[in-house]
């Protein structure tokens, strides 16, 4: 594989002062990053920007959008760009939880004759895994991501296996075929981070999408950081520092999706069967400061909080039936949220 491509100098001074130089370091890789994602994906901006604070931020992704809109190729692109290895795997009915973690296989030494196990590692046993649509497959083999999501590791015949960091989640649903499908529980689903929406393009787009993938692809994706780079980068997201007030309305925000806190509007009270819990108040805080060190800020400010609310919340709420019946989404519950709420 190639080395990647640094835009700026490996070494940084030690002390406080360092960690400002690495966000500065990572402001300047992001555009980097940024510019080799462009050279395979037209527009999806706001895609781009929340599946590199996903990244940096150690947090999984559900893709939602209709087939077509190039979902695959921006996480292999993203792995080609960050020197990452990546795996697919499309999820059916019949994949069994061993087709994703792995299986032991029976071996028999030919010197002595003995036999023994041995572990074959799935295709989970990545950096980034895209699991294409995840809500296929039957629950048990949900289940299976769920220990590697949450724990970085995989545990099969008795054995518990490590997973290399760093690794990622990115799973894929689509949103208008439900037929034959099983619905993620909400203990999986709140596991991810963030619900990425990724929509059609706009005609101009189009039109340079059709252009470009009916020619020859000649590019080719310089690697812009290493694996140590990123793990790096993502230990440096904890240090960014937060006001109580920015940790105090994100909670807000969080506790008035519920329809029982006094802060909840009369939206929610009469649409929300479920709010979101504390994972979402604490994904709000990291992702703001994820989302800040890309942008070159070494502090996490209301701004980042209120610019994640959606991605955060929207797969996280459980609307009742009355929401159903009238039509109400959660993305007008989450609108609703922020306009209570103010900074």
């Amino acid at each position: 594989m190639n080395e990647p491509v640094r835009s700026t100098p490996p070494s940084a001074p030690t002390g406080a002062s360092s960690d400002v130089v690495r966000v500065q370091q990572l402001a300047a890789a992001r555009d980097e990053i940024v510019s080799r994602l462009r050279q395979r994906i037209i527009g999806q901006d706001e895609v781009v920007e929340l599946l590199l604070i996903a990244l940096f931020a150690r947090g999984h992704g559900l893709f939602v959008g209709v087939p077509g809109l190039a979902k695959t190729l921006l996480i292999t692109t993203l792995a080609d760009a960050l020197s990452l290895h990546s795996n697919r795997i499309q999820f059916t009915p019949d994949l069994m939880p061993s087709d994703v973690t792995g299986t032991d296989v029976l071996e028999e030494d030919s010197t002595t004759g003995k036999r023994h196990f041995r572990f074959i590692p799935g295709p989970v046993f990545t950096n980034i895994l895209l699991a294409d649509e995840v809500n296929r497959a039957p629950p048990k083999t949900q289940a299976a991501l769920l220990q590697s999501m949450a724990e970085g590791q995989v545990t099969a015949s008795g054995n518990t296996y490590a997973l290399e960091q760093p690794y990622l989640v990115f799973a894929t649903q689509n949103p208008i075929e439900q037929e034959g499908t099983y619905p993620l529980p909400e203990a999986q689903l709140d596991r991810f981070l963030f619900q990425i929406d990724v929509r059609y393009p706009s005609p101009h787009e189009e039109v340079e999408i059709v252009k470009r993938t009916t020619a020859p692809m000649l590019t080719t994706i310089t690697p812009v950081l290493s694996s140590k780079d990123i793990i790096g980068f993502q230990d440096l997201v904890p240090r960014v520092p937060v006001a109580d007030h920015v940790v105090q309305h994100a909670v807000t925000l969080v506790r008035a999706s519920r329809p029982e806190d006094s802060k909840a509007s009369e939206l929610v009270r009469k649409n929300v069967a479920f709010g979101a819990g504390p994972r979402a108040s604490q994904g709000l805080i990291i992702g703001a400061k994820a989302r800040a060190i890309l942008h070159g800020r070494y502090a996490a400010e209301i701004e980042d909080v209120r610019a994640l609310v959606e991605p955060v919340l929207k797969h996280r709420l459980v609307m009742n039936f009355r929401a159903e019946a009238e039509g109400v989404t959660a993305e007008a519950v989450i609108e609703d949220i922020k306009q209570s709420i103010e900074p």
